[in-house]
């Protein structure tokens, strides 16, 4: 059976990170049907959208997405994230971003975290007004969201044997946003007394992140908070250029690399592919095909073991040749 994939290349280097992981893909034991679609800043510019409907309906059919990156311009103010949109549009309430030390100079060791961050509402829910010379913005915070996310991450920590979630707010001044979300959690905690339960205010968290950063195992918090804290903590292993995601729902899911489209760098053959690869491997795992994933992610950790790093890494290689020094080392 082939999977059904939606590919989104986007703008910038995203079409150079997504072209280097269809080859990469090309050499596991596993069959794909891939569907091209729009999304982005050159969509916008070609389209007058940034992420038209057939792309949400391509999206919505198939069995997951592989997308690379997009501009979002902030002098449009019209402008919509297309990504944004996308887990609006398709329900895809979680958020995971893995933390994980790699073998290379510059990454901290012994650090293996796994950021769950609500990823449909908050504050980019994207309802904001202008009154009077001020700007404001609304917060929503549902139970319904909260406790699906949560049951989500309790039941991945117990899966995959991790013992500790840390749930992140601040529920100390923003009591009933942070406090319905924070009271939730710990309502849904309560049926596993086998997983160590603690919570940290989140601006001790962006401290304790840089302090201790190995102690922590699985961290569940709302929308903004995850995004800051999770490229945060990708500084500590490498930055973004190493850092996957995905965005799963009931039915299908988005991988995507953290960073962002880079233009300036664009068809150079010189932009990491890493968080992409990695991004694939997330992908796999969600097809319930986790044994390729990990050939992928060994592939990946092999190559830094063997010093073949791209130049933002310290090392020589460009993306061409990186990719195939991964292929090379896949088990």
């Amino acid at each position: 059976m082939a999977y059904k994939i939606c590919v989104i290349r986007g703008d910038g280097i995203g079409n150079d990170v997504i072209d280097a992981s269809l080859k990469l893909l090309s050499h596991i034991d596993v069959d794909f049907d891939y569907t091209y679609a729009e999304a982005g800043y050159e969509c916008y510019l070609k389209n007058g959208t940034s992420i038209p409907q057939k792309t949400i309906e391509a999206c919505r059919n198939a069995d997951a997405t592989f997308f690379g990156a997009v501009s979002s311009p902030p002098d449009i103010v019209d402008y919509k994230s297309a990504i944004v949109t996308l887990r609006k549009e398709l329900d895809l309430f979680v958020n995971i971003r893995p933390i994980r030390s790699l073998p290379i100079e510059i990454s901290r060791p012994n650090i293996d975290i796994v950021i769950m961050r609500e990823n449909t509402e908050g504050m980019y829910k994207g309802i904001e007004r202008e009154e009077n010379g001020v700007a404001i913005a609304e917060r929503h915070i549902s139970e319904k969201a909260s406790r699906r996310l949560a049951e989500f991450t309790y039941k991945y920590a117990r899966d995959n044997k991790r013992k500790r979630v840390t749930i992140v707010h601040k529920a100390n001044v923003l009591r009933k946003t942070c406090g319905l979300f924070r009271r939730t959690v710990l309502d849904v905690s309560k049926k596993y007394l086998d997983i160590e339960t603690e919570e940290v205010i989140v601006d001790a968290m962006a401290m304790r992140l840089i302090k201790e950063p190995e102690r922590f195992d699985v961290v569940i918090t709302t929308n903004l908070f995850g995004d800051i804290l999770s490229d945060e903590a990708s500084q500590l292993v490498g930055g973004l250029g190493i850092s996957p995601s995905g965005n799963i729902g009931e039915k299908t899911g988005i991988f995507e690399p953290v960073h962002g489209s880079a233009p300036k760098y664009a068809g150079k053959d010189i932009a990491n592919p890493t968080a992409t690869f990695l991004s694939a491997a997330m992908m796999l795992d969600f097809l319930g095909e986790r044994r390729e994933g990990n050939r992928i992610r060994d592939g990946v950790f092999k190559t830094f073991s063997d010093g073949n790093k791209t130049k933002d890494l310290g090392g020589s290689l460009g993306t061409s040749a990186f990719t195939e020094a991964v292929i090379n080392n896949l088990k």
